[in-house]
């Protein structure tokens, strides 16, 4: 089976995009395979874009992480599979739907990519997350310590630390805990934040499924929303991740959240299963 491809990335954070409508879907296998940086493509995450399934919709799209396991959204997969539609439809707005709900998203002249990622949701049943009632913070055993995190869902689910340095972060040995702790029954991001001021932080993110990249679009949306929700960061808040930047609006609770940032598409290809 021939597969075609765009190979895309959104601040290093990589991924293949293709059309289902063309050709069948790789299996779990097939998509570990090519995601392996040595004898495959190499991936983050491979975003399979399908035909509108709601009305008013420009098109569905599915996530698959590394490890071939299903996701329900990524941001920067997002902006990629926007810019790739946009530009070859001569678009500059798209409603998008995927897993983790709809998507409004809108190509500006500079060639970044406004994404609406709606509304945060802090209910703990929306990661999910086990516990017994909503909080602003949580503690979590995890590697023989008390952990405090942040946790919200941003149609995926986010738990954020607050580090004071990410340099110095526990991103290796504490993310995959947190990951697959049994606390997150179906696995979580784990993003580990540092407070530069109220309108500028860092962050490093742990992501389910592929590990620590370069970046992590709703990585980067969850700590804003935790970070505003501790009154520790203003509406506007640029977040610099390995990869590079990007800028994060939320005004508070009950408006929609917007995470504006580039896509770039690297090459296009054609590799046989």
């Amino acid at each position: 089976m021939q597969l075609r491809f765009t190979k895309m990335h959104g601040l290093g954070n990589d991924f293949i995009v293709f059309e289902a409508s063309e050709q069948a879907l790789p299996t779990a296998a097939q998509l570990r395979a090519l995601a392996d940086r040595r004898t495959g493509i190499g991936f983050d995450q491979a975003l399979v874009i399908h035909p509108p399934r709601q009305p008013g919709t420009d098109l569905f799209y599915r996530i698959f992480n590394a490890d071939g396991s299903e996701v329900e959204q990524c941001g920067n997969g997002a902006r990629c599979v926007a810019s790739l539609v946009a530009r070859q439809r001569a678009q500059h707005h798209l409603n998008m739907d995927c897993p983790g709900g709809l998507v409004n998203a809108e190509l500006l002249a500079d060639g970044q990519v406004a994404i609406d990622m709606a509304i945060p949701q802090f209910d703990p049943t929306a990661l999910p997350f086990s516990a017994e009632r909503r909080a602003e913070r949580y503690l979590i055993d995890a590697a023989g310590q008390s952990v405090e995190i942040g946790a919200v869902s941003m149609g995926n689910p986010h738990a954020v630390l607050l580090v004071p340095d990410i340099n110095t972060a526990p991103v290796t040995t504490l993310g995959p805990v947190l990951e697959s702790h049994p606390r997150f029954p179906q696995r979580v991001n784990v993003g580990f934040m540092q407070i530069v001021t109220r309108n500028e932080v860092k962050l490093r993110v742990f992501e389910r499924g592929a590990g620590e990249t370069q970046a992590c679009g709703t990585g980067a949306c969850a700590a804003v929303a935790v970070g505003r929700t501790l009154g520790l960061l203003n509406e506007s808040v640029h977040v610099h991740l390995p990869g590079g930047t990007l800028l994060i609006r939320w005004p508070g609770p009950d408006h929609h959240l917007w995470m504006t940032g580039p896509a770039v598409s690297v090459y296009t290809g054609q590799i046989t299963l």
